[in-house]
């Protein structure tokens, strides 16, 4: 039986505190009947013999502390996913606010997931192709993988998210292939920019749209990730779909967590955020992977704007740690004209090797990924040595060196946020920018390669 309780002590907002309560646990919802009848929700985060305090969904403004009624629904925060979710726009809440009806549910999960046993998770190893070179060629995503993108204030990561949430498919068969985008704090510009950009090019139809936006209540954005996750988890682990779950602004997710912390009076951590950010950012990503036996796959690519473009800021500095690489993009390209300004060297796939070669990619990839990454890194030097030296302090094989660089970043790293390579092309353009060097410098390929896919000017 649900019972009601007037007995709220105070409101020290986004907490309150309530007396008096019975078989109340962690993590429970509540609901709050204010003297008005509106209602409003909130969620246990602690219990103390008879004294529970909650925390409030939405402003505490207005709440007459004699009046209010709160009573205890006796399950966490929920979500009713069903398949009639794609091409749909919800609140960080799980609302439908694209206009449409309500979502008639199949199930309500627990939007902290249940975790998956590490024995029934199968390995990432298949190639899917976002048609971005730079990520493709060089730091290739893999189904199942956790891919973030650091990017800085003021670079065009929305584009590119973007770009990759219309582009992203898995070669081979047509499989069913859905994302799941979860905006967490942004502006209602950019929020805006991904739907209009989704419906102009159909990709809607295939996409979930979660949007909390920077006005909405921080304790709102703690939840929209989750409610993103546990809908992706039902398309893919039910519906045996293949989810890619696109995160942004995971910054704004950290900034919530610890204004929200520093309400609950607890000790900080490293830049205040709290001590628990670590795990707290697990609970998140370790949601993606692969299952044993399930056709369905969970693929992340969360981006966050790494604070006064620090990258040993606690929160890139603890996702790095969880997630398997990163793509790090360049102030210094987007200077220069290049989008997406993906900086290629300091960025990293760890699961790369997994995903490509024959039968996945082409057997190719493997040697000609090292060789523009040995070539662009030598040419970057070259270019460094000329500037502060001139042109004539460098050997013919370094002048060589530092125009490969210069076209790499205009041909293959700069594609523009409407084209669409496909893993052929991008290694084609590859072994085009290869021509530009001596055979005798090409020596991570293997000869024959070089043979077959770099053939002897005429």
């Amino acid at each position: 039986m649900i019972k009601e309780y007037k007995t709220i002590r105070e409101i020290a907002s986004p907490l309150m505190v309530v007396q008096q309560v019975e078989g109340v646990t962690y993590d429970e919802l509540g609901e709050l009947e204010l003297q008005n009848g509106e209602r409003r929700r909130c969620k246990v985060l602690e219990v103390d013999g008879d004294t529970a305090v909650v925390q409030l969904f939405e402003s505490a403004q207005g709440i007459n502390l004699a009046q209010t009624k709160v009573r205890f629904l006796g399950h966490p925060l929920q979500l009713g996913v069903s398949e009639d979710m794609l091409g749909r726009v919800f609140n960080g809440m799980g609302e439908p606010i694209d206009g449409g009806p309500d979502i008639l549910a199949e199930a309500h999960r627990d939007i902290n997931g249940l975790p998956m046993n590490p024995a029934s998770r199968a390995y990432p190893a298949e190639f899917i192709q976002t048609g971005v070179s730079t990520i493709d060629g060089l730091n290739t995503l893999v189904r199942g993988q956790k891919l973030p993108i650091f990017s800085c204030s003021g670079l065009p990561h929305a584009a590119l998210a973007a770009q990759i949430a219309r582009q992203a498919k898995v070669l081979g068969a047509e499989e069913n292939f859905a994302v799941v985008f979860a905006a967490i704090g942004i502006t209602f510009e950019e929020a805006e920019y991904f739907i209009q950009d989704f419906r102009r090019t159909g990709a809607i139809d295939r996409t979930v749209v979660f949007s909390n936006l920077a006005n909405d209540p921080a304790v709102e954005r703690i939840a929209t990730p989750r409610m993103a996750l546990t809908a992706a988890e039902y398309l893919a682990f039910e519906k045996g779909m293949h989810v890619l779950v696109i995160l942004t602004d995971i910054t704004n997710y950290a900034e919530a967590l610890r204004e929200v912390s520093a309400a609950k009076k607890e000790v900080p951590g490293r830049r205040g955020y709290p001590g628990y950010l670590y795990t707290d950012l697990a609970t998140i990503y370790e949601r993606a992977g692969r299952r044993l036996g399930n056709a369905g796959s969970i693929t992340m690519i969360p981006i966050l704007t790494m604070p006064e473009d620090d990258k040993t800021h606690p929160i890139p500095d603890l996702t790095g740690y969880i997630t398997e690489g990163q793509i790090i993009l360049s102030r210094e390209l987007h200077r220069k004209g290049i989008s997406p300004p993906v900086d290629v060297l300091p960025s990293l796939s760890r699961l790369k090797d997994k995903g490509i070669g024959p039968g996945k990619t082409r057997e190719d990839h493997s040697g000609t990924m090292n060789q523009l990454f040995a070539a662009y890194s030598r040419g970057k030097d070259a270019k460094e040595l000329m500037t502060i030296l001139g042109e004539a302090a460098l050997t013919d094989d370094d002048k060589l060196f530092a125009r490969f660089a210069e076209e790499f970043e205009k041909r293959y790293i700069s594609q523009g946020n409407d084209t669409n390579r496909t893993i052929e092309e991008t290694l084609d353009l590859g072994w085009e920018l290869l021509k530009i060097l001596p055979r005798a410098e090409l020596k991570r390929i293997k000869p024959e390669y070089i043979e077959k896919y770099l053939p002897a000017e005429e």
